[in-house]
Parts: C-alpha cells; sequence; structure tokens
C-alpha cells in the first residue's frame, strides 16, 4: 500500500473534483435514509438517465416508508414498470413492510442495513455511508473500474485475488470524515471519467496518481474474463384491440419471471386466430438474450380463458411487462 502523502493527495483532488463538478441528482440533496435506499436500489445495473424519471414518480406515489408499505404490491410493480430487475421491486417492498413492522424507522447501522430483503454489500455501504456518515467503502462496477486503473491492477477483475486487493485500495482511500461523499466521488468519477471503453484521462482529477495512466494502459483496463456472445431471439406478441380495450394475460403468481404482471398474448396463445401483417418491430434485451419482437394484430369476439380486457386508459396503472409496453407503443407510431 502507497505511504499517506498519496493517498491524502488523491482523497483532497478528488473531493474538490466532485465539489465543483458532479451532477445535480435529487437523492444528493436529501440524508433521507428512505429517499437514498430506494435510488440506490433504482440504480442497480440501471443508467441514472433512466432512473430519474421513475425515482420521481415512485417518491410522489409513496413519499414515505410507511406509504410504500400499505402498498399492495401490485401497485409498487406498476410504478416500477419498465425499470426492468422487478426482484429489486419487490425486495424493497417487503423490506419496507418488515420495517414498518417493527416500528417505521429505518436502521442506520450498516450490519441492520445489510439485513434487509434485495440489499448486498454495495448498497449497505452507500447508504450507511451517504445516510449516516458511516466508513464503509461502496464498490460498485464503476468504482472498481477506477480502482483497478488507479492501481494498474493486470488481474481478472472478477478474481476473488483482484477484489481483495482493489476492496483493501478502497478502505485506505476511503475519507474518514466524508466517507459519503467520497464514495458518491468516485462513483461519479467512474460514471462521468473514468469510462469503460474510451476513458477521458485529461479531465481526470487522479490522473497525476494513477498507474494506468503514467503506464498507458488505461483504455485495457479492468481486465474482463471473455463473455460468451448474446443470444439471438426471435419473438411474435399479438396485439388484440376490441372498444377501445387491449387484450392480456396475467403471469401466473409461481411464474420465475415477472410473476404477476400482465403480457400481450403469443401466436400459440390463440389458435386458429388470423393474425395480420407485421404492424410494427422492436429490439428488446434481457442480459445475455437479445430479442427481436415483431408485432401483428388478431380480432377476437371473446377473450379466452385466462385472459382479461383492460380499457387503454387503466394500462399505466397495472404491471405490465415492459415488451407489451413496448409493443404498444411501436403499434401506436410505427
Amino acid at each position: 500500500m502507497d505511504s499517506d502523502p498519496r493517498i491524502k493527495a488523491l482523497r483532497a483532488r478528488l473531493l474538490a473534483w466532485y465539489t465543483r463538478r458532479r451532477r445535480d441528482l435529487p437523492w444528493r440533496a436529501t440524508r433521507d435514509p428512505y429517499r437514498i435506499w430506494v435510488s440506490e436500489i433504482m440504480l442497480q445495473q440501471t443508467r441514472v438517465e433512466t432512473v430519474l424519471p421513475y425515482y420521481h414518480r415512485f417518491l410522489r406515489r409513496f413519499p414515505t416508508l410507511a406509504a410504500l408499505a400499505a402498498a399492495p404490491e401490485s401497485d409498487v410493480l406498476a410504478a416500477w414498470s419498465g425499470l426492468g430487475y422487478y426482484r429489486r421491486a419487490r425486495a424493497l417492498h417487503r423490506a419496507a413492510r418488515l420495517l414498518h413492522a417493527a416500528g417505521g424507522s429505518f436502521p442506520s447501522g450498516y450490519d441492520a442495513i445489510r439485513a434487509l430483503p434485495g440489499i448486498g454489500p454495495y448498497t449497505a455501504a452507500a447508504i450507511a455511508s451517504i445516510a449516516f456518515d458511516l466508513p464503509y467503502p461502496a464498490l460498485d462496477g464503476n468504482v472498481l473500474r477506477v480502482l483497478a486503473r488507479l492501481e494498474n491492477e493486470a488481474a481478472p477483475i472478477a478474481s476473488t485475488a483482484a477484489r481483495r486487493r482493489l476492496e483493501a485500495v478502497a478502505r485506505a482511500l476511503l475519507h474518514p470524515r466524508r466517507p459519503g461523499d467520497f464514495n458518491q466521488a468516485l462513483m461519479e468519477l467512474g460514471a462521468t471519467v473514468c469510462l469503460p471503453r474510451a476513458p477521458l484521462c485529461p479531465a481526470c482529477p487522479l490522473r497525476a496518481g494513477c498507474r494506468a495512466h503514467a503506464s498507458g494502459a488505461a483504455s485495457a483496463l479492468p481486465v474482463r474474463r471473455p463473455q460468451p456472445p448474446p443470444e439471438s431471439v426471435e419473438a411474435v406478441l399479438v396485439l388484440v384491440r376490441r372498444n377501445g380495450r387491449v387484450l392480456l394475460r396475467q403471469r401466473p403468481a409461481a411464474a420465475r419471471q415477472l410473476a404477476g404482471f400482465w403480457e400481450l398474448p403469443r401466436p400459440e396463445d390463440l389458435p386458429g386466430a388470423s393474425l395480420s401483417p407485421p404492424l410494427a418491430a422492436f429490439h428488446h434485451a434481457i442480459t445475455r438474450r437479445r430479442y427481436r419482437v415483431t408485432v401483428v394484430a388478431a380480432q377476437l369476439r371473446r377473450a379466452p380463458r385466462g385472459f382479461r380486457w383492460f380499457p387503454i386508459a387503466q394500462l399505466p396503472g397495472i404491471p405490465l411487462t415492459t415488451t407489451a409496453r413496448k409493443a404498444l407503443a411501436a403499434a401506436s407510431h410505427p
């Protein structure tokens, strides 16, 4: 580990840069642990630009932990609909109910935060440091990338040895009196300057102490293990409309994914129905799969067993799959 002067210089440069250049994000204007918690759960595997409108709408609908705990799960999923990774919303709701039943206060200790459903080490550290000034380094993908370049880490970033080394660096670097600001500064640096493929080294406040920059290896780091190519999948969704209503089916409660969500039928769900030529097509990605979805239309007089007609005006208030939302939008604006 490097001497204290290097660590102190890196801390000072990073915090000075963060004070001048940080984005004006709503969760940075509060110390309310509930609002910080909601933001951190939404930001898991999701870009800030995508999260912003959902964050505002969600808090208008559920402004407090008590309001979230009192809401039906279907309302929570509807407010989350389109943001993806719905296990996050279910866990958030379950944790809110547990906290409300235990007295309604959000815990102020790292271990108690970590014990809540849907919260891992990174999220617990982020909430603990930002809301309560507790000295826990928060290591997300952006932060690990910054640290790997700062130390010129040559091992794959997913390896146990590299992870342990970077965690030690993070603990040593963490500002003892401003842990929340420091964690957010590292996240901000990774999100806006220390970019994955083309780091903006001339704009980086840490470049003088960055070993990867000094060796010319910044763009090649962090080292990642090879990933298999994504799988391409073709899918067809059927849009059945009648008298201002849309035909939908609810996924069973036991479904492995998107349980309780409403979706459009597929051709095999409507045997014998006459399908139109394609109305529209769009792409949709889920983890390692890349879907090309074609939207067609059909006419039916009655809803088949297991399906239900929904007035179009009611759709924003129900948990609707992202592919169904995209299909409806694509068919409206082909």
